[in-house]
């Protein structure tokens, strides 16, 4: 599918260079439209606000720098470049005060101004797309890109976020288990000039240290055992985009050695080749401890921290987003109930609080769980506070003594149908439902088989 064209408009009272350039925009794949002046442009505007504008400085009845100021706040969602045959310092300092994005010099070079135009498009879409998330702020879900939140504490998340998207810089995230730390990393790669590339995610806790080094840097065909054919590791599959690493403390520390290398050197080099292979990955690591004990614990290295550290976010646990609890749920609940194909019950008055009582040490990752169990194992017709503490602040199954009453058994066996039934039969997603292990799970239908 192709994509939409570029609006430009051209401001200029010269009619030579008002459709000269007209032309040129047009054989560049923009759609191009003119003005004679700065009071047709701003209706123009007002009609449908372009892009990019391009604008004369000195123009009778009102100049350049006097039609940026009538944009007023909508400067902010458009590239301005201003041209001049009489640039001065402070006409070009004032200009960009102004919100002009950029400032060229007549007689306009044809390949400087497409280069402008490009950096100016892509910083425009980065802009529009920021203030289309911060709109949904407003919205009853409070979302912005993949995170879900209306709470002071995440408000301030999504301000420090839309500030270091649009930036190269890497970025280290730390929170608590379960406070959604690659979702923080794939919204800043959604909002960044990197999005059309490639987001890839690795846990450094998930790979044993002597396989970690060939998953980072690839290895060559024959480099080691078992390497029959060559693989391209995580920075050659991410070039041009980003790469998340979860739990970036539990790299090895010769492996962390090699990292840095290669966040410093912009290059790779595959296990048992020769080449070193340029590359542009932005880098997202995170961790659930405090980056200042990991380094004097000698679990992260000083000079790695310092590296990863040029922007910091801090997630807030679940239990100081108390407002967020609620509106979390639900979005859960209705998720969920539309996943199984189950009705959505009504909340009974003290279902909301027994949710904000309970500290979620969790997080999220926690409540969404329990949520998930709610919607399939819930009896009805309303959720209350009781089901709360049945299916939310332990394991449904687990804790279940084998000695239980026969009401209790009972309440166990139809929990396990339902939870089969929902997962059609998927016998390792009906486990995660109820909060078990599969091995539980198959223990339990072999008893009833013996009943």
């Amino acid at each position: 599918m192709a994509r939409p064209r570029a609006k430009v408009l051209v401001v200029d009272d010269d009619p030579a260079t008002r459709d000269g350039l007209t032309a040129l925009l047009e054989t560049w794949g923009h759609s191009a439209s003119s003005a004679a002046d700065g009071k047709a442009a701003l209706k123009l505007c007002e009609k449908e606000l372009p892009h990019v504008i391009v604008t004369d400085l000195m123009m009778p009845g009102m100049t350049g720098l006097e039609f940026i100021e009538g944009l007023g706040e909508r400067v902010r969602q458009v590239a301005v470049v201003m041209m001049t045959g009489q640039a001065t310092i402070e006409t070009a300092v004032q200009a960009i005060k102004l919100g002009a994005y950029d400032y060229l010099t007549k007689p306009l070079e044809p390949e400087k101004l497409r280069a402008v135009l490009e950096k100016g498009l892509k910083q425009v879409s980065l802009t529009r797309e920021a203030s289309v998330l911060r709109q949904k702020l407003e919205s009853p879900l409070g979302s912005y890109g993949a995170l879900i939140g209306k709470s002071a504490p995440m408000r301030q998340l999504y301000q420090h976020i839309g500030q270091i998207a649009a930036t190269d810089a890497a970025v280290l995230v730390n929170g608590e288990s379960g406070t959604g730390k690659e979702l923080v990393a794939r919204t800043l790669h959604d909002l960044s000039p990197r999005r059309e590339g490639t987001f890839l995610a690795l846990n450094c806790a998930a790979i044993s240290p002597t396989l970690m080094e060939s998953e980072l840097f690839g290895h060559e065909k024959g480099a080691f055992t078992n390497a029959i054919e060559r693989h391209l590791g995580c920075f050659e599959q991410a070039d041009g985009g980003t790469l998340f690493l979860d739990e970036i403390t539990e790299m090895a520390a010769e492996v962390q050695a090699k990292f840095l290398r290669v966040l410093e050197e912009g290059q790779v080099r595959r296990i048992g080749g020769t080449a070193n292979i340029p590359v542009s990955v932005r880098v997202v690591a995170a961790t659930n401890r405090s980056p200042a004990p990991a380094v004097k614990e000698g679990k992260l290295r000083e000079d790695l921290f310092y590296r990863l550290n040029v922007f910091n976010l801090e997630l807030p646990p679940l239990r100081e987003r108390g407002e967020d609890i609620a509106l979390l749920a639900r979005y859960f609940l209705e998720s969920f109930a539309e996943k199984y194909r189950r009705p959505i019950l009504q909340w009974a008055t003290d279902f909301a609080g027994a949710l904000q009582s309970h500290p979620w040490p969790g997080n999220v990752r926690e409540l969404r769980n329990a949520m998930e169990r709610l919607a399939v194992l819930a009896p009805g017709p309303s959720l209350t506070a009781a089901d709360v503490q049945q299916f939310c602040l332990a394991a449904v199954v687990e804790d279940l003594s084998d000695a239980a009453p026969l009401s209790l058994a009972e309440a166990e066996r139809q929990a396990i149908e339902r939870a089969l039934a929902a997962s059609g039969g998927n016998k390792t997603q009906a486990a995660r439902i109820l909060g078990i292990t599969p091995k539980t799970l198959n223990a339990k239908l072999s008893l009833y088989n013996k009943e």
